[in-house]
């Protein structure tokens, strides 16, 4: 049973900078069917681009620019972010494979155009097994560089755009259905939900919780992000590392992963753990730890993939309001997951997996028919 974006595989980070040959036992392990290095450096262009599995489609996910400690680092990151577009994309029932980029650099450089389109001409080179999108530290103006060097991309100005506000939404509908699931009603009035990270997707989330009545207690690194949801909305701001161990309801994580680990697990006071970010769990382990302790997890992949959802809506031709109805199907898909957990004595992440297996194994064995 393989678990998206919650363990790095027995061979690690130390293992891959001793020797190279266990880079290919990793991909083999992770189940990965391309991974392609691109460098160029007439604009000092890195990237990685892992393409996971096409059975239900062409691999669709988001380029990601972080500033990572290392080369291993984006690589590992690139590899558990592509597995989980894999899952996420057969969970929420769209004709969409797995694939994830990563730029490495700093996300802060001013000038990208360059940047940009050489990894448009990296994506293109790849005749359409893998479609790209906005991710951390890129924009939809970014993504128009790459637009003007590749027709495979997605969430450009003028489609789709900007996939925080569908995201969010989904994220929130996921959060009314862990609700329901644990107090037996789905209203958020008067819970207080700790909200990490107020970014774009963190930002409208507060904004659909602060709607319904919600408490907020909100975190970010950022103090003018922070500045404008304390404003707008009355929340309670504090430092990075207090989000863990605030009195709350409900914990939204919306900012990196691996944020659930061994050091910020025993400090929750939490019924729930519920939030946008991607590869929240640090390890495998940690699905279990939440569940001994009584707190219900929903499953990353399946919560936050309103953003999937709507980029997927160009290739489909679907409306706004239709990719909205869509991810708030989320509700819905979380609560089965949460009837197939109990009824089969396993984690929620467990039967978000099986789900995903289960479709991807069906549509792997249709025929296609003579070629």
């Amino acid at each position: 049973m393989t678990q998206p974006g919650l363990e790095v595989p027995e061979v690690g980070l130390e293992a891959l900078e001793d020797t190279t040959p266990e880079l290919f036992d990793l991909l083999a392990e992770m189940g990965h069917e391309q991974v392609v290095i691109n460098h160029d450096p007439s604009c000092n262009y890195r990237s990685i681009i892992a393409i996971h599995d096409t059975t239900l489609g062409p691999a669709l996910g988001g380029t990601r620019f972080w500033q990572y400690e290392s080369d291993t680092a984006a690589l590992i990151d690139v590899l558990r972010l592509s597995r989980g577009m894999t899952y996420k994309a057969a969970v929420a029932g769209l004709n969409l494979g797995g694939g994830k980029a990563v730029i490495i650099g700093d996300n802060k450089v001013r000038d990208r155009e360059m940047l940009m389109r050489a990894h448009g001409r990296a994506i293109d080179s790849l005749g359409g097994r893998y479609i790209t999108a906005e991710d951390v530290g890129v924009s939809v103006e970014d993504m128009d560089f790459v637009h003007m060097e590749t027709e495979h991309v997605v969430g450009i100005q003028g489609r789709s755009g900007d996939p925080s506000p569908v995201t969010a939404y989904g994220v929130y509908r996921g959060i009314k259905a862990c609700a329901l699931k644990k107090y037996g009603n789905d209203s958020l009035a008067d819970k207080t939900v700790a909200v990490q990270g107020a970014g774009h997707v963190g930002y409208y989330l507060c904004q659909y919780l602060s709607g319904e009545g919600a408490k907020l207690i909100v975190t970010d690194i950022d103090d003018e992000k922070i500045g404008k949801v304390a404003a707008d909305l009355g929340a309670e701001v504090v430092g990075p590392d207090e989000i863990y161990g605030v009195d709350a309801d409900i914990f939204a994580p919306c900012a990196l992963g691996a944020i659930i680990n061994d050091d910020t697990l025993p400090q929750l006071k939490v019924d729930i753990v519920a939030g946008a970010a991607n590869n929240q769990l640090a390890s495998y382990d940690h699905d279990n730890e939440l569940e001994e302790r009584g707190i219900m997890y929903a499953p990353d992949y399946v919560i936050n993939a309103g953003g999937l959802i709507n980029v997927y809506s160009e290739l489909a031709g679907w409306s706004l309001e239709r990719s909205k109805r869509k991810a708030g199907e989320i509700y819905n898909v979380l609560l089965d997951i949460f009837d197939l957990a109990a009824a089969e004595g396993i984690t929620s992440g467990e039967a978000a997996d099986r789900v995903a297996e289960h479709r991807l194994e069906r549509v792997g064995r249709l025929h296609r028919g003579p070629v």
